[in-house]
């Protein structure tokens, strides 16, 4: 078993009010001055520094406040908050050391490179416990739109799970809650997050011991949770203090929460050599650097054309996947941004294009199909090599189908081939009785060849060209036309 680094954040809430009045600590006051106080800075700041900045612990030596050791891990602290770095416990280091923070060094995690990162673009998150302060739908809102930053700034989609096999875990826990890193409370740590990888990889952890909202009172959980998603894409701590990756909580932050340096470091990450050398970010925006220049700059041209059409459509957990050729377009069902690149930037082992696919809600995967293969997704992990479509029980003159789509009122999943269709029993994973049959009979007014179908809410959505036919399948009939441009937003 790996052992996973924690990625935790430092978020320190600093008082919004003037600074104590704790005295500066000098080697003359060591010895002149008996008052406590001193005392108990400069144990606070001895337990802090063997802690978050490597201060050798040394039993047989005591330890003195003037010493050079000492005074220079004041300074590396100071120098990372941004401090006066004099290496004197003054009020404002004493406030900050005072203050709640994680257990993880700033010497070994808090700085501008990054870390490991995910070998994929298309990351899946679920939330598991949830935390009493807020709606259940308030938490998803802010979660979502939390990890939607991201994916603004990068090539990097985020989809939702409802499995605890999802690539970023969220939960809110207190104490103790079997990860090595236990909460404290009230106002001390506030949250952490694992780094990019197996097991609990990614994982971000809120202590529900805080009171968290969607405001300015109390600890707003969005702000907090665009920091945290950062450490679960792989970004450490930056000592700028416009960055969302700084580790001091601020509940007031401008509209657009990331910096320019935020931008970069996580393009330097997942978008590595797309970028002009001579591209200057503007400050307040936010891009797509592998989108840029002349990468597919037809099918970005062409995205809302009269004549658009797709080979294949379907849900990927909360999100749909549109397929063309060796592209694809994935548009977030509850939100208006869409995504869009080669295949292979979100499904590395997929150099194909993709005829069909389908996706089955109660085993959260996904069935690509090329051709007489197909592909498992099961998040958005491609599951093991391709297997034979005749897994399905087609006969073997069967060599690829045209499109398919599953109907969950009825646990079957219907293949459609020029102007014929099977259906396939999902719950005993045999092909009904009596089939294939005729595409014209069973579908009064779609007589054509079917690009793709879809399934939504009762309805079935046959892509023919670039039309899209509305069919109601209970009531066996089209209810309705539409363009397939209007799928992305044209």
């Amino acid at each position: 078993m790996h052992v996973m680094l924690l990625s935790c954040c430092v978020l320190v809430f600093l008082l919004s009010g003037p600074c104590f009045t704790a005295p500066t600590v000098t080697p003359e006051e060591d010895e002149i001055t008996p008052s406590p106080e001193p005392q108990v800075d400069f144990k606070l700041a001895t337990d802090y520094l063997q802690q978050y900045y490597n201060l050798r612990k040394d039993p047989l030596v005591r330890m003195k406040r003037s010493g050079p050791s000492f005074t220079s891990k004041v300074k590396d602290m100071q120098i990372f908050f941004g401090l006066n770095a004099t290496g004197m416990l003054d009020s404002e280091t004493v406030e900050v050391m005072r203050s709640p923070r994680c257990g993880v060094p700033d010497v070994e995690e808090y700085n501008h490179s990054q870390g490991s990162r995910w070998n994929k673009n298309v990351i899946t998150y679920s939330i598991g416990r949830y935390t009493r302060d807020l709606p259940r739908n308030t938490v998803d809102s802010l979660i979502e739109s939390a990890f939607s930053i991201w994916a603004r700034a990068s090539s990097l989609t985020f989809v939702r799970s409802h499995t605890r096999s999802a690539d970023i875990m969220v939960e809110f826990v207190t104490n103790a809650h079997g990860d090595l890193y236990p909460f404290d409370g009230p106002r001390g740590t506030l949250a952490h997050a694992f780094g990019p990888g197996l097991g609990v990889g990614g994982d971000t952890h809120f202590d529900d011991d805080e009171r968290w909202t969607a405001g300015g009172a109390g600890f707003n959980l969005y702000v907090v949770a665009a920091h945290e998603f950062g450490h679960a894409l792989g970004l450490k701590h930056s000592r700028n203090p416009e960055s969302l990756m700084y580790p001091t909580y601020r509940s007031l932050r401008p509209a657009n929460l990331l910096s320019r340096e935020d931008v970069a470091n996580i393009n330097a990450l997942y978008n590595p050599v797309r970028i002009h050398p001579n591209y200057v970010l503007t400050s307040g925006s936010s891009f797509n650097p592998w989108l840029s220049g002349s990468l597919f700059p037809r099918f970005m041209q062409d995205k809302c054309a009269p004549d658009l059409t797709f080979d294949a459509v379907s849900t990927v957990g909360d999100a749909t996947f549109f397929f063309r050729e060796r592209y694809l377009w994935i548009k977030h069902n509850e939100q208006f941004g869409i995504k869009e690149g080669p295949i292979t930037n979100f499904m590395p082992k997929i150099e194909t294009s993709i005829d069909a696919a389908f996706w089955i809600p109660r085993r959260s995967t996904a069935y690509l199909i090329h051709e007489s293969m197909f592909w498992t997704v099961k998040g958005s992990i491609v599951k093991g090599k391709p297997r034979a479509l005749s897994h399905f029980g087609f006969p073997a003159w069967v060599q690829d189908v045209d499109a398919a789509v599953h109907i969950v009122k009825t646990g079957r999943t219907l293949f459609f081939m020029h102007d014929i269709y099977w259906s396939y029993n999902e719950n005993r994973k045999v092909m009904d009785f009596g089939y294939p049959k005729y595409i014209s009979e069973d579908f009064p007014g779609v007589n054509t060849t079917i690009n793709a179908a879809f399934y939504k809410e009762g309805f079935i959505y046959f892509f023919v060209g670039p039309q899209v036919y509305k069919y109601d399948y209970t009531q066996k009939h089209v209810v309705g036309v539409e363009k397939a441009n209007s799928w992305l937003g044209c």
